[in-house]
C-alpha cells in the first residue's frame, strides 16, 4: 500500500506559502509507517519545533491501474476520506533552502491519519464538489471545496499511473486548501466532510 501525496493543487494554498505553480502534476509518498486512524491522539515529537496540519479529501484506489486515461479515472476508486497531512515546516524549509528533498518533513510516523472511509454514491454527489471543512479548538481553520482543485482527482489518477502503477488500497492525498497552520499540545482538530464529522485528533 502507497500513501500518494498531491502538492499545490489548490491557488490560494499555493499563494499563502509564496510558493509558485507548478506546470506540473507534483506529488510525493509517505510510508505506510506515517499512516493512523483518524480518532487517534497525535503525540507532537521531540524533533520539530514547527508542525503544520494540512486537511485533504483522499481517495482510495479500487483496483491496479497502469497508464490510465483521465477518461477511464473514475473506474479505478468509489471511496473517500479525509485525512490530515502533518508537516514538519521547520525541516521543511531548511532543506527546501539547501535544494534537498524534504522527505522526512512529510514522512515521518504518524504523519498521515485518516478517517473512515465513505462511498462516494452515498454522498450523491461529484468527487469534483464535495466541501470539506477543519477546526482547531472548535474554530474553523480551512475549508474547502474539490471544485477549486488546480488538477481534478481524474486527471491526477491518469498522471501518476503514468510513472507509477496504482495498486488496489494506494491512498492519494488530494491537496490541502488555504488556512494551513501550526499545532501545539492541547489543541483540537476536527475533520468534516459535506458537514459529518470524520476525523477528531487531540495534539499531546
Amino acid at each position: 500500500m502507497k500513501i500518494l501525496c498531491i502538492g499545490r493543487n489548490y491557488s490560494e494554498h499555493i499563494r499563502e506559502l509564496g510558493n509558485e505553480t507548478p506546470e506540473d502534476i507534483i506529488f510525493f509518498l509517505k510510508p505506510d509507517t506515517s499512516l493512523t486512524k483518524g480518532n487517534e491522539d497525535f503525540y507532537f515529537p521531540d524533533f520539530s519545533s514547527d508542525i503544520h496540519y494540512e486537511c485533504e479529501v483522499v481517495v482510495k484506489i479500487d483496483k491496479t491501474g497502469k497508464c490510465i486515461p483521465v477518461e477511464y479515472a473514475k473506474k479505478y476508486y468509489s471511496q473517500i476520506a479525509l485525512g490530515i497531512d502533518y508537516t514538519l515546516r521547520d525541516i521543511q524549509s531548511k532543506y527546501k533552502e539547501k535544494g534537498l528533498p524534504w522527505t522526512l518533513a512529510k514522512g515521518f510516523d504518524y504523519s498521515a491519519p485518516v478517517s473512515e472511509f465513505i462511498m462516494l454514491n452515498d454522498l450523491g454527489k461529484d468527487i469534483q464538489n464535495i466541501d470539506f471543512t477543519l477546526k482547531k479548538n472548535g474554530q474553523i481553520v480551512q475549508q474547502g471545496n474539490t471544485a477549486y482543485m488546480l488538477h481534478t482527482v481524474d486527471e491526477i489518477i491518469s498522471y501518476i499511473s503514468e510513472f507509477i502503477t496504482l495498486k488496489t488500497g494506494d491512498l492519494i492525498f488530494t491537496g490541502t486548501p488555504k488556512g494551513v497552520g501550526p499545532i501545539q499540545k492541547g489543541d483540537i482538530l476536527e475533520a468534516y466532510l459535506e458537514g459529518k464529522p470524520m476525523l477528531k485528533q487531540e495534539i499531546k
